[in-house]
């Protein structure tokens, strides 16, 4: 039998407070600074999950600590740096932005009281922090969102993993729901032709749209990760309702690293070759990411735009990530509305007055029957 003390109780916690809901964002986390020791830090988090890399420990712990913990931090630290804003990381901005407005968009639609919180799965604010935070606000049913609209298993997989090991030591566990992805979702989707449709307004049309999602090892993918096929259909969908023409869009991947093979085509090397074959005006958008971050404002907007030119493009132009913006704000929390239906804080005559006397009677009836 597990002693009471395994698991993690509430302090102070009173039985007639009134129970909300809660919604959990979590995006991939940021290095606390653009410095060689903060990156190192974030690097030996991130590349330590079993989801990211999926060799034998035995194997990859003498490459991880032995050469990648030992070169990649300082490069990283240079990229960090390029991007880095007086805010801090423009990750952590945005995720930041999104959560305020998404907490203001879902308390003038819901009847009864939620919060809305932000969790990075590497780095901070950490999973298991910000549910020990939504529980001690008395969040009783809790919506975990990964800002992933593809599902991987090294990416939502791992939230999972996360939010698993968050609850399993609570004594009162939260009901809990989870969005797998939204890849699919007509409020994503409109969303993302809307921010294309207005760049086009404001600097015109290339004669190229691609889009580029971060890669994962094609091993993975043969192993049953449905990310490759999720990323298909939100480009197919993408270019629906944009009008195109199929030669008129583009999928490619990102962020490959190490000598395995990589879900093709690559990114950098699509970039290099599009000016050879007569694209010398290109647009390119990241639709697997939520919020602008090192892999699309560095790798995409910089480096990338460098490739392109540099092989004799004429014109490039990064398309950002919907980051808080009103139109990813909507398709949020209309898909949030959507997964938490059945919960009694979304019903119309929810009265949290009613059901706190409703509680305090039942603890001063548990209060008498102790004392008789």
């Amino acid at each position: 039998m597990i002693a009471s003390s395994h698991y993690t109780g509430l302090a102070g916690y009173a039985h007639d407070s009134v129970p909300r809901a809660g919604v959990l964002l979590v995006n991939l986390g940021t290095p606390e600074a653009p410095t060689t020791r903060a990156v190192r830090r974030y690097l030996a988090e991130f590349l330590s999950d079993p989801r990211v890399i999926e060799l034998p420990r035995w194997l990859w712990w003498p490459i991880l600590h032995g050469v990648i913990l030992r070169l990649r931090p300082q490069r990283s630290a240079h990229a960090y740096a390029s991007i880095w804003t007086e805010a801090g990381s423009p990750l952590r901005v945005h995720s930041e932005a999104l959560c305020a407005a998404l907490q203001t968009a879902l308390a003038a639609r819901m009847p009864g009281p939620v919060t809305v919180r932000l969790a990075m799965r590497y780095g901070r604010p950490q999973v298991r922090a910000s549910i020990a935070q939504l529980q001690r606000e008395g969040v009783r049913r809790l919506l975990v969102l990964p800002l992933y609209p593809q599902y991987s298993a090294t990416s939502t997989g791992s939230v999972l993993d996360a939010v698993a090991d968050a609850i399993r030591r609570l004594r009162w566990p939260p009901e809990l729901r989870v969005i797998n992805d939204y890849h699919g979702d007509a409020g994503h989707l409109d969303a993302l032709a809307e921010s294309v449709r207005r760049h086009w307004a404001q600097h015109g049309r290339g004669e190229k749209l691609l889009l580029s999602f971060h890669g994962i090892p094609y091993r993975y993918f043969i192993a049953g990760d449905p990310y490759y096929c999720q990323c298909l259909a939100t480009a197919r969908l993408l270019r629906e309702r944009l009008g195109l023409r199929a030669e008129d869009v583009l999928l490619s991947f990102q962020s490959r690293v190490g000598r395995g093979r990589w879900l093709q085509p690559a990114t950098d090397a699509t970039l290099r070759a599009l000016p050879a074959q007569g694209v010398k005006r290109l647009d390119v958008i990241c639709p697997g990411f939520a919020a602008d971050c090192l892999e699309t404002l560095e790798e995409i907007a910089l480096r990338g735009k460098a490739d392109f030119l540099g092989a004799g493009g004429e014109s490039f132009h990064y398309i950002p990530a919907l980051n808080s913006s009103d139109a990813q704000v909507r398709a949020l929390s209309a898909l949030a509305l959507r997964h938490m239906g059945g919960w009694p804080e979304l019903a119309p005559d929810f009265n949290a007055a009613t059901h706190a006397a409703t509680q305090a009677s039942a603890r001063e009836r548990a209060a008498h029957d102790r004392n008789r």
